[in-house]
């Protein structure tokens, strides 16, 4: 396989005399919200909110304790029986109220979003377009649940089968999509008649606390609440508290296996979405330029800061070369800037310095084995963390760059001779979120997809999602589904009640 090395430098395009993404009013109170308002905190210590474009802080929030949590879950338990015995028409036109909230502020919630994680504005205003949406789905779903039909199924006992909230859930969200992962967990929680306690990233929170600020006189006190801080003393607060009834976090799978383990002692149920690394199996009879133009997005959205990122190509080697000459070409045409930049941004910055150091620290070592970057490869210069949209090709198997998760802009290529090998390299990673699968053949693509151990299979697409249909993975991404009825599911429990009615 072989491609012209890239000769240009990317770079990265700035708005020098654009107006500031964000005014003051924009900003939500920087404390804890906690029973229906923004509480003092029990310290003054704070956390600084970096703008990755800039690396200027722009803003500090109050860093949460043990001591908050616990206020917090109380005020959760308080108001645990009034919102479940609302009934499900109740609680659905609230989370229609929020809904239609959350619409009348998408232009200030898109910016926040932006100016806190560097997102292209794009990409922040589809986040909270989706996050109207999983209002308004979750709104109808609880209205229309089904269960196992009430009847006899012991003579003479009339069974019936309750669907109950869980109770308080605590809630662990993570700093790629903060507001939108934050509604995937709030929605379902609420419509099931849950209360929660949630923990944004410390390193993403705007977006969560201006969600509070926003739906404060809508929801009653206590039924929401929103801590911030650090996951060793937060996160490891609710997921070992005995009132809170199930954790449900989205991370890395470090941070899941630490939250398991903290719940173990209680016994509380938990909810885990962690890491992916997206294989996309090309097959020869694929249509090679529709798959380049989709891993232009699949590959590079979010900055390629996402867990369903098509970030692993395995091609046929028939086709191999021509295929990472197309790929190559759109990937070199991707815009990469700041917000204000245009709407034609497409990929910004790393969210963190840390994050930053551990991509280019990837890119590095795959230097160091022989990889080869086919166009990108490292760092851009200037202020904010910004990375070159990357192709590694001449990756062999078992590589450190095709087996962990780098959430970067960073796609590897490898190739493949048969189905067999394509099927056992694409499970060979120790995650299984999502896949996908490119081929004309009907016949191959349901078998492919079958023989794929990932939660989603896309077929001639890739990173397609619909509030509908669930999203949760296999192996080390974790349990749980997040997104349609199977959420409502996972955030309830069923009672079976068994009537004798012999006479």
């Amino acid at each position: 396989m072989s491609t012209a090395a890239d000769l240009t430098t990317a770079t990265v395009r700035r708005a020098a005399d654009a107006p500031s993404l964000l005014s003051e009013a924009d900003l939500p109170p920087a404390r804890h919200f906690v029973d229906g308002t923004f509480v003092e905190p029990s310290t003054d210590r704070v956390i600084d909110v970096v703008d990755p474009c800039t690396e200027d802080v722009i803003a500090r929030i109050l860093e949460g304790t043990t001591e908050d949590v616990d206020r917090a879950v109380a005020a959760a338990v308080a108001a645990r029986a009034g919102w479940a015995r609302l009934v499900p028409k109740e609680r659905s036109e609230l989370l229609h109220a929020i809904a239609d909230r959350l619409a009348e502020h998408t232009d200030p919630l898109s910016r926040l979003e932006s100016a806190n994680t560097g997102k292209p504005l794009a990409v922040s205003t589809d986040d909270v377009g989706q996050a109207i949406d999983t209002f308004r789905f979750m709104a109808g779903a609880v209205r229309a649940t089904t269960t196992l039909a009430a009847g006899d199924y012991a003579e003479n006992h009339l069974s019936v089968i309750l669907r109950e909230p869980l109770g308080v859930i605590g809630v662990v969200t993570p700093w790629n999509y903060p507001l939108l992962m934050a509604v995937w967990k709030i929605a379902p929680i609420l419509a099931a008649g849950n209360t929660l306690v949630l923990k944004p990233s410390e390193q993403t929170p705007l977006t969560t606390l201006k969600f509070a600020e926003l739906v404060a006189d809508l929801l009653p006190a206590g039924v929401l609440n929103v801590v911030n801080g650090y996951g060793p003393t937060v996160g490891a607060r609710l997921a070992e508290h005995p009132d809170v009834n199930m954790i449900a976090l989205t991370g890395s799978v470090a941070s899941g296996r630490a939250v398991a383990r903290a719940a173990a002692d209680t016994l509380k149920r938990v909810h885990l979405e962690l890491g992916g690394k997206a294989p996309v199996v090309i097959f020869p009879d694929a249509d090679l330029a529709a798959a380049a133009s989709a891993l232009r997005v699949a590959g590079f959205w979010n900055s390629g800061q996402e867990c369903g990122a098509a970030c692993r190509v395995l091609v046929h080697e028939s086709v191999a070369e021509q295929f990472v000459e197309q790929l190559v070409g759109e990937v070199r045409a991707l815009v990469v800037g700041v917000p204000q930049a245009g709407e034609d941004v497409e990929v910004g910055p790393m969210v963190s310095k840390a994050h930053f150091d551990r991509v280019t620290g990837y890119l590095e070592r795959a230097k160091e084995e022989g990889v080869r970057a086919a166009t990108g490869g490292g760092a851009i210069d200037g202020p904010g963390y910004f990375v070159a949209p990357t192709v590694l090709v001449d990756v062999p198997e078992g590589a450190e760059a095709a087996r962990e998760e780098i959430f970067g802009p960073v796609i590897t290529v490898e190739t493949f001779t048969d189905e067999a090998e394509a099927v056992r390299r694409a499970n060979d990673v120790p995650l299984g979120l999502s896949a996908s699968v490119w081929t004309e053949n009907a016949r191959r693509s349901h078998d492919i997809a079958a023989r794929l151990d990932f939660g989603t299979v896309w077929v001639n697409s890739h990173l397609v999602l619909a509030s509908e249909v669930p999203w949760g993975g296999f192996k080390g991404s974790g349990y749980g589904r997040d997104l349609s009825v199977y959420a409502l599911d996972d955030y309830s429990r069923t009672k079976h009640v068994m009537h004798n009615h012999e006479r």
